[in-house]
């Protein structure tokens, strides 16, 4: 069987390299782009260059509530007439602590008190496969305990493969047995089973993909009143989004947003620690910060401190700013980087500020989980030059702008 189940690893993992998706084609770009030149957005033509063919995709609905899902709410779900074969994952940011090649020579290790993030799935592999293109089913259907599949970017970033091994702060290690693509693994880092991700930490269930009962087709959003009215009463954000199959492109909890290890891949991967006594916020490898973090002066901002591959990108949006005269729709700038976990989940996601790739204005007229009140010219500006809104995350968040793309043509 595990001789098995490494084959089937290296048959994936090459199925991988001739796989496209949107984002893969991105960050292919990104990794060509040096971050030394302001890009422009152009306002009319088409796109320069020829979009990619669709990658591999999980045939599932995917559903997901702020802050993760209540105790017993998968099962609600699978309760539902309209609801038919159904899988709840959990998710979680751990720590890497070391990482050894299939060889066991040391890939990574960081100088303590430092730690990589990881961004972890914990699955029940049968369910979770049913989902899946047929070629890649037994990989994931036969997944065992301490064992793990990594999504195609964090395969480059760990220069891993079938046979490598990761340890983490529990103690607990696993052992690489294959690499998918990101799209079938909600760009998760890596993806074990139930106890092992009990062993390293990582219990809280945080999405659910499931496919509908034969013959209903029901909008997203009546989807989304049916999976609210099953909610439990007391949370503090009674909401829930719901995709259809290929509506995203990495079915995942907060899928609106960049997943971490495309962050990674564009911005670098920092070490890193938890502050101790400061809940959400993180100690940051000074070295890391020395490499990646500048300080500079651009227009409407002032001094600002953010990723050197965030500032050209940054510093367009501001020009254009003054271009069409909106330095008004500005009357304070936030920070931009800021060593924190995310407002919505200070035990779960890292926010983008702790890769220096957003920026925070207007905090004071714009609180977390309150209307966001932003000029909405500035926000247009904003979203063309790659960045999301905050405020039109499931959970408002108006103040704030992080990285998605390079910029955007209409």
């Amino acid at each position: 069987m595990q001789r098995r189940a490494l084959i089937a690893g290296v048959s994936a993992f090459l199925a991988v390299l001739v796989s496209g998706s949107v984002l893969v084609s991105l960050l292919n770009r990104a990794d060509a782009d040096n971050g030394t030149a302001s890009p422009s957005p152009s306002t009319s033509g088409t796109p320069s260059s020829p979009q990619p063919e669709p990658g591999p995709r999980v045939d599932a609905y995917l559903a997901w509530v702020p802050d993760g899902l209540p105790p017993g709410y998968g099962a609600a779900v699978a309760s539902l007439p309209t609801v038919g074969k159904i899988a709840v994952i959990a998710s979680d940011t751990i720590w890497m602590t070391s990482s050894s090649d299939a060889d066991g020579n040391l890939v990574d290790e960081p100088p303590s008190p430092y730690m990589i993030p990881i961004d972890a799935a914990v699955i029940d592999p049968r369910p979770y496969a049913r989902f899946l293109p047929p070629e890649t089913r037994a990989i994931v259907g036969n997944l065992e305990d301490g064992q793990g599949i990594l999504g195609q970017t964090s395969a480059r970033l760990r220069h891993l493969g079938p046979g490598g091994v990761i340890r983490f702060l529990s103690g607990a290690s696993v052992t690489v047995i294959g690499v998918l693509p990101d799209e079938l693994v909600g760009a998760a880092e890596v993806v074990v089973n139930r106890a092992t991700g009990a062993s390293i930490g990582v219990t809280q269930n945080r999405y659910l993909l499931f496919e509908l009962s034969a013959g209903l087709q029901p909008s997203d959003a009546q989807l989304e009143k049916r999976l609210r009215a099953v909610l439990p009463p007391g949370l503090p954000y009674p909401v829930v989004r719901v995709r259809a199959p290929g509506e995203t492109t990495y079915p995942r909890a907060g899928d609106d947003t960049l997943p971490q290890a495309l962050i990674k891949r564009r911005f670098g991967e920092w070490a890193g620690t938890p502050q101790p006594g400061e809940v959400g916020l993180l100690e940051i490898d000074p070295a890391w910060i020395q490499d990646h973090i500048v300080t500079v002066t651009i227009p409407v901002l002032g001094r600002v401190s953010c990723n050197r591959r965030f500032l050209p990108q940054l510093r367009g949006a501001m020009k254009e700013v003054v271009t069409l005269g909106l330095e008004s729709t500005i009357h304070s700038f936030d920070g931009c980087f800021v060593a924190r976990f995310d407002l919505s989940s200070p035990s779960g996601s890292i926010s983008l500020n702790a890769w220096g790739a957003a920026v925070d204005v207007n905090a004071d007229t714009n609180r977390f989980g309150s209307p966001p009140v932003q000029d909405p010219a500035l926000v247009a500006l904003m979203q063309r030059w790659g960045l999301v809104w905050g405020g039109d995350l499931i959970v408002p968040d108006g103040m704030h702008f992080e990285y998605l793309d390079r910029p955007t043509r209409p």
